[in-house]
């Protein structure tokens, strides 16, 4: 193959996965009951706010056992941060923060109990504690399906007919609570300069599993 048909073939896969990725996400937000333009502000913000972290704290922690490098992010996006004994917790804005906005939105507009909402979140919470695990070098690491998977099934058995909300809002605070929030210590033990939360952006575990759950349920 010449270098431009290399080059062209490389494009238009590009091109093939940004289309069905779009394709999806469009899929399950009129799932959510979200216009066109809502859903396009809801994708474009999160899109944009994937190079936004907020820092929160900094807490003490282990010096790294090997180079932390982020195997998403480009190389030239990448924060030039050198590790001095404490990691700085941020909370990314598309991966995170938007994610948990959009939540707490449907909880509002949707007509999902308390006593679901808890059960939902809990459940998630607790499968993606119990199947997440640190990795150096990358942040916690979960099997991309098991939230979402979980989170469509809890959403399917607790409330059939808001399935969709349920579903997202279960699998987005639930994995925030499980795979982040109550891996706090593994993190310390990474000894990484930057954690952040949903720092992945529209590929973190966060954004994805609330996508993928209503997709399923």
């Amino acid at each position: 193959m010449t270098p431009s048909s290399i080059i062209f073939f490389l494009f238009a896969l590009t091109f093939l996965v940004a289309f069905i990725q779009v394709g999806l996400l469009t899929i399950a937000f009129e799932k959510l009951g979200l216009s066109q333009e809502s859903a396009f502000l809801l994708l474009f913000s999160s899109l944009m706010g994937s190079m936004i972290n907020l820092p929160l704290f900094r807490m003490r922690s282990d010096p790294p056992s090997r180079p932390q490098n982020d195997p998403i992010t480009p190389r030239w996006f990448q924060p030039k941060l050198e590790y001095n004994g404490r990691t700085l917790i941020a909370v990314n804005v598309g991966g995170g923060m938007i994610p948990v906005l959009f939540s707490l939105y449907l909880m509002q507009h949707n007509p999902i109990g308390l006593l679901e909402i808890l059960l939902g979140v809990g459940g998630v919470g607790t499968i993606s504690y119990l199947f997440s695990r640190p990795v150096p070098g990358v942040g916690i690491g979960m099997p991309i399906l098991i939230a979402p998977l979980a989170a469509a099934l809890v959403a399917l058995v607790l409330n059939p007919e808001q399935s969709a909300p349920l579903a997202y809002v279960s699998g987005t605070l639930g994995v925030l609570i499980g795979a982040d929030l109550m891996r706090f210590s593994d993190i310390r033990r990474l000894g990484a300069p930057l954690a952040s939360i949903g720092g992945a952006g529209t590929f973190d575990g966060i954004f994805i599993t609330g996508i993928v759950a209503v997709l399923l349920a």
